[in-house]
């Protein structure tokens, strides 16, 4: 008989984390096992890219509260949740360890543990049991706590050092996984050094991609957006936040703007920090130079038409947009973050360089005027994997061993 399996996930928008869930689930051996989908949220760019073979579960109310914000809670009366968020809130104001916050860190993750370590009694159980459950998107608890399966898997997909939590009720909710999947050997090793009693649990499970989709995607259509002419085409994807530094980002553009004037950076992406950075491009004087695209259900056109694919970030885990654009062949450059040697390797399949504007900027240049450099790197992509299709061997190895 087929073995049940479940996916619980927040929901379908844009964003890394949930492109590697599409691929997934795309991927997934339906022939082999029964699977069950849980989105807190139906909605968002990717949710029509959910394939047939997986079972869409009801929407469930409590689950969806998460998704909403305070204001939408009290309109449609959920006072419980919008309650329970308030006080969440106020929690995080008055503790005195999380207001003297660190730059870089992901602050907002204090708030999501407190409200989920209030709201967690107020969710239904599912009622079906499951042979195995996957969590794939951080907080765990709801998989931990509410869902009934003989073997549990939560997902990673962050250098952990940057996420502020509580880090004792953190470790308490990963401890009811038998498994924790690090989507890099690099994930994997800074979450150990801050859990060093759940290292028997984690394994690097690499992020599963489709070549051949991503490929007939990047042939979809042509973007008018994207200038025609012969200008160099610099490319970023993200969420408009700290950890992406597309500030840093469009300081690097000013500088190549007096070597380069025709240059274009375009960026697909949308986030809280939208303002900011156009405030920024403003103030640089390069709004017709560094040029926000906004979403893009499908970003991979972009990428076919870009010359060069640039992911200046302060902190990564896996970045999915880099993987993508080295199975479509093109120059990639990101910066020193912790787990950069395990997204490229330099001077093989791209470039990694030093988080300051003199670096960035000269290896951009490089990779524009060095054209024996850049076929190299072409092929150097063109013979390595990025599907990473063993990573769903080691999960259907783990499914196999569940009795």
């Amino acid at each position: 008989m087929k073995k049940n399996i479940l996916v619980v996930a927040h929901g379908m928008e844009l964003g890394g984390i949930e492109r590697s869930l599409i691929d997934l689930l795309r991927l997934f051996d339906y022939e082999r096992y029964n699977l069950d989908l849980l989105l807190f949220k139906h909605g968002g760019e990717l949710f029509k890219q959910i394939p047939e073979s997986c079972i869409l579960l009801p929407k469930d109310d409590g689950l969806a509260s998460f998704q909403k914000s305070i204001k939408e809670l009290f309109l449609t009366k959920k006072i419980n949740f919008a309650i329970l968020r308030l006080l969440a809130k106020i929690s995080i104001f008055f503790n005195p360890t999380v207001r003297k916050r660190e730059e870089g860190k992901q602050v907002g993750a204090s708030l999501q543990q407190k409200y989920w370590d209030y709201s967690i009694r107020h969710l239904d159980e599912i009622k079906k049991e499951y042979d195995a459950v996957f969590s794939f998107m951080w907080p765990h608890h709801f998989v931990a706590h509410k869902v009934k399966a003989k073997f549990k898997i939560a997902w990673l997909h962050t250098d952990y050092s940057i996420v502020e939590v509580d880090r004792k009720n953190d470790e308490a909710v990963w401890a009811h996984f038998d498994k924790i999947a690090c989507v890099s050997d690099e994930c994997k090793k800074v979450f150990d050094a801050i859990y060093p009693s759940l290292e028997s649990k984690t394994i690097t499970v690499e992020n599963v991609l489709s070549a051949v989709f991503l490929k007939e995607q990047a042939d979809a259509f042509i973007p008018r957006e994207m200038a025609s002419d012969e200008s160099i085409k610099l490319l970023s994807v993200g969420r408009f936040c700290y950890q992406k530094a597309f500030d840093f980002a469009a300081l690097v553009c000013k500088e190549l703007l007096n070597t380069y004037p025709a240059l274009k950076w375009y960026l697909i992406g949308y986030g809280t920090e939208e303002k900011k950075l156009k405030d920024l491009l403003k103030k640089l004087g390069i709004e017709n130079s560094f040029i926000i695209l906004g979403k893009k259900d499908n970003p991979y056109p972009y990428m076919k038409a870009c010359d060069i694919y640039v992911q200046a970030s302060r902190n990564e885990g896996k970045a999915v947009a880099v993987r993508e654009a080295q199975i479509l062949g093109k120059p990639v450059l990101i910066t020193n973050f912790k787990t950069a040697a395990s997204q490229v390797k330099n001077g093989y399949d791209g470039l990694i360089s030093d988080m300051d504007v003199s670096s960035v900027k000269k290896d951009i240049k490089k990779l524009i005027e060095d054209e024996v450099l850049r076929r190299s790197l072409a092929k150097n992509m063109e013979d390595s994997d990025y599907e990473n299709r063993a990573s769903l061997n080691i999960l259907y190895e783990l499914l196999e061993g569940v009795k």
